[in-house]
């Protein structure tokens, strides 16, 4: 569950909101359907895209937290241009629901948001760098070091940390349709780790993403190895190294981190556009 909803039902346990959704959008919206935010009597948590959009809602919500209007829950039809004087130029069509924490188990399943699974191979500088911005994201996260001790004390419910010697042994254990980022302490471990996550993905084709962090002279080295080893030239191209949105200056660890998190959500919808 992401932190957000998490805030959101401890706050419900106490006091009841009015539940704000997205259910549709016609043309150009600041925010898809599925969004949220739960209005309470003295605060807001989430956003259904801000601007006068969202400060009408949030007076719609405080009427019927006040018992202005029938329980029952309500649509609210918005045209942002017409009626709300906002460029987009779309219609948002809302839903609103005064919920308390009678409410909860039937809220659970639909706010938490699908994650992405992603696993992370590695705990050095990028790879603490990444993690911490990758729990604030979407994201079901495998995090993976063969060292002891990498890993803090404290994280979400949703990143899941392994201890693996030898690393590439937690290869076959990632969720179906992972991303994969390799940034281990040591070129060897990168290596038996992007072999193996190779040959998963031509015996079951389940990783969409293979990352390798490193230079274009580290790649050509690895890709002469895994050509030695029976990889093919098809295979070998769906690894991506270096890794990361091309263009982004700066080797800080927290710049990388960014760059690549941006590059696995482009991946994600650019998967999600060819589905659909």
């Amino acid at each position: 569950m992401s932190p957000l909803v998490e805030i959101f039902f401890s706050r419900l346990a106490a006091a009841p909101a009015v539940l704000v959704q997205v259910h549709s959008t016609e043309g150009s919206a600041p925010r898809d359907a599925g969004a949220w935010m739960a209005v309470f009597a003295d605060s807001c948590l989430g956003t259904i895209g801000g601007g006068h959009l969202e400060h009408k809602a949030m007076a719609r919500a405080h009427e019927l937290l006040a018992g202005k209007g029938d329980a029952a829950p309500e649509r609210m039809r918005m045209a942002l241009g017409p009626s709300l004087g906002q460029c987009c130029g779309g219609v948002v069509h809302l839903s609103l629901q005064r919920v308390n924490a009678q409410d909860a188990a039937t809220l659970r399943e639909q706010l938490d948001t699908p994650r992405m699974p992603v696993a992370l191979f590695g705990g050095g500088h990028v790879g603490h760098a990444l993690a911490e911005l990758l729990a604030r994201l979407p994201v079901a996260l495998h995090w993976i070091d063969s060292r002891e001790g990498i890993f803090p004390d404290a994280l979400p419910a949703h990143v899941v940390c392994e201890h693996s010697e030898p690393v590439q042994g937690a290869v076959a254990s990632l969720a179906p349709d992972a991303r994969v980022l390799i940034m281990s302490f040591s070129h060897a471990e990168d290596l038996d780790v992007l072999a193996l996550c190779l040959t998963r993905q031509r015996q079951r084709g389940d990783l969409p993403y293979i990352g390798l962090i490193g230079s274009q002279t580290k790649w050509a080295s690895f890709r002469h190895r895994l050509e030695a080893r029976g990889f093919t030239s098809d295979e070998l191209a769906h690894v991506t190294c270096p890794i990361g949105v091309p263009g982004i200056e700066g080797k800080e660890p927290e710049v990388i981190a960014v760059a690549v998190a941006a590059q696995l959500l482009q991946a994600r919808q650019t998967k999600q556009s060819s589905a659909a």
